[in-house]
């Protein structure tokens, strides 16, 4: 099976700071088949919550990110 290009093994690699790291890879853009951004796959509601998730919901969304890129 393929790594997703945006995983969570990536972006704890790369995160200094505490706390799970954000999917966000700068590249904002609507994917207008499913309302998801074309840059991090997090839907617009996974975006507008993501700064009041708690860390178990913010890997709930990072779980959903790569699922969707193997889909």
């Amino acid at each position: 099976m393929n790594t997703p290009l945006i995983n969570l093994r990536d972006a704890r690699a790369d995160h200094t700071g505490p706390g799970v790291p954000s999917p966000c890879v700068s590249i904002c853009e609507l994917n207008e088949r499913d309302s998801s951004c074309k840059g991090c796959y997090r839907t617009l509601q996974e975006i507008a919550a993501w700064g009041q998730l708690s860390d178990a919901q913010k890997l709930v969304v990072w779980q959903h990110i790569e699922s969707r890129q193997s889909a």
